[in-house]
């Protein structure tokens, strides 16, 4: 009897102070910000499994209770979801906010504690080794995958010209693994021609079982995701893509070892990571950085290249004025391969591309967890509390972007950028993206490839896209529009 009172006692004490820890302390310094209904213990969490989409919900809630809104995903956790400038601004340029949110654990048997997931004292030394990898004198050597690459996609498009309706995003997702792992490891898996292979098979499964994780209550525990077919499913896929990333990095090595590499005119990644490295880093280390600038560079990119095609295709005066910009540049000779200086000039293509991501964020929202009380607007940010910046909802709010709902390149022309947070489609801040610039001139030289080679045009019947928050955003029923042959490309 004893026994059981001191167990009592004790699990008493542990509920009293986890309730002080993670409740008391929220709903004191909290209580102030709007809440939707919740259930007891549970919370908001219903809201996510009521069929309605992640991202519809979210904008439901921003709607509804404003720009900052209070959520509690749990009986315990609690987070602020915010499209509030102030508190971006207070968020994104306070270098002591870098912690990631709880959320980024599902990544770390693929990508480890990369740059992408880790925090700290190892985030700093990393990102300080890697930064200079991405210099623009660097990134110009890559200019070349992104057009072999690009002809590619283009030759794949061809077997679909003048059908009525062609999702393009399968197309474009094989031709950014191609680029990405090109350009990561100097390797080519041939997406685009063996979509089949073991290693691509093994990327999509990785990503379909993370978005399965992500957005079902019950995976996200992990007692019960060991005995799923999803986690057998992970693991094999992880197999596949950590061997083949080590067995790449094995060679390089080698190559460096025996005087190989200095030979070398154009280097990849990791060639300039294993040559930049010095012993900083363990070999292991190296393949997390690998595999997080393949997750980081794969899915990404697709789905921003898909929408900016889609977009194209919908606003045919936005595309002809694209057109016309690429005849200014490449003359009458639309064959030849792009160069770095040509991609330097596609200045309204940029801003496509850019009113793309501002529409189609492909990081909708991203979270940081304080680790310490901030104070902002005269309350108490307090400890553990985990912070959503909600950017889809940022790049369409009317008092930063006039007409918000339209697709207008030219908004760019005149965007001056004293609100530099109202559009941070690649994060901002010490944690911004270190791969924004090669991102760029990849999706600029794609998507010039497929404008020079082909008149882009609505689908029939006309697609209407469904917005998803995934992995990263994308459209669930596809990305559909035709193709016409170009008879500038035509000519011999």
């Amino acid at each position: 009897m004893e026994i059981l009172f001191t167990l009592f006692i004790l699990l008493l004490c542990l509920l009293l102070y986890f309730y002080n820890k993670y409740v008391y302390i929220f709903d004191k310094n909290l209580k102030d910000y709007p809440a939707p209904p919740q259930v007891p213990i549970l919370g908001h969490t219903l809201d996510f499994v009521s069929g309605k989409g992640f991202l519809d919900v979210l904008l439901s809630y921003t709607h509804k209770y404003g720009d900052i809104v209070r959520i509690r995903p749990g009986p315990i956790r609690q987070l602020l979801l915010t499209s509030n400038y102030k508190l971006f601004e207070a968020v994104l340029s306070n270098a002591k906010i870098t912690k990631k949110s709880a959320d980024y654990k599902f990544f770390h048997r693929w990508l480890g504690t990369g740059l992408l997931t880790s925090d700290g004292a190892k985030w700093k030394k990393h990102r300080q080794i890697i930064t200079p990898t991405f210099h623009f004198q660097i990134l110009e050597n890559f200019v070349d995958v992104f057009e072999k690459n690009g002809k590619i996609l283009t030759k794949q498009l061809e077997k679909h010209l003048n059908e009525d309706s062609v999702n393009v995003y399968g197309f474009v997702n094989l031709c950014a693994l191609d680029i990405i792992c090109e350009a990561a490891m100097g390797t080519s898996v041939k997406a685009q021609e063996n979509m089949n292979s073991e290693y691509v098979r093994s990327v999509k499964d990785l990503l379909d079982t993370l978005m399965g994780r992500i957005f079902s209550p019950y995976k996200m525990i992990d007692f019960i995701y060991f005995f799923t077919e999803d986690y057998k499913k992970e693991m094999k896929a992880l197999q596949v893509i950590h061997s083949y990333t080590r067995n790449v990095i094995k060679s390089r090595q080698a190559a460096i070892n025996s005087g190989e590499f200095e030979q070398k005119t154009k280097k990849n990644f990791l060639d300039l990571l294993l040559a930049a490295n010095e012993q900083q880093m363990t070999l292991e280390e190296i393949r997390e950085e690998v595999d997080t600038f393949m997750f980081a560079g794969h899915d990404t990119t697709a789905s921003t290249i898909s929408f900016a095609l889609f977009c194209l295709a919908n606003h045919p005066d936005e595309q002809a004025r694209v057109y016309r910009e690429q005849k200014d540049i490449f003359g009458d000779d639309f064959k030849r391969a792009v160069t770095f200086q040509d991609l330097k000039k596609m200045k309204y293509l940029e801003y496509v591309i850019k009113e793309t991501l501002r529409l189609y964020p492909v990081g909708p929202f991203f979270s940081r967890e304080l680790d310490k009380d901030v104070p902002f607007a005269g309350k108490v940010l307090p400890k553990g509390l985990t912070i959503t910046l909600f950017i889809y909802a940022m790049h369409r709010n009317p008092e930063y972007f006039p007409d918000p709902e339209k697709f207008n390149p030219s908004r760019f022309e005149t965007f001056d950028g004293k609100m530099p947070f109202a559009f941070v489609p690649f994060g901002a801040g010490p944690r911004n993206c270190l791969g924004q610039k090669f991102a760029m001139l990849e999706m600029l030289s794609v998507v010039s490839r497929v404008v020079r080679t082909y008149k882009i045009l609505p689908s029939i019947p006309r697609h209407e896209i469904n917005v998803a928050a995934q992995v990263v955003l994308i459209s669930t029923n596809g990305m559909r529009m035709r193709f016409e042959k170009r008879s500038e490309f035509s000519r011999k």
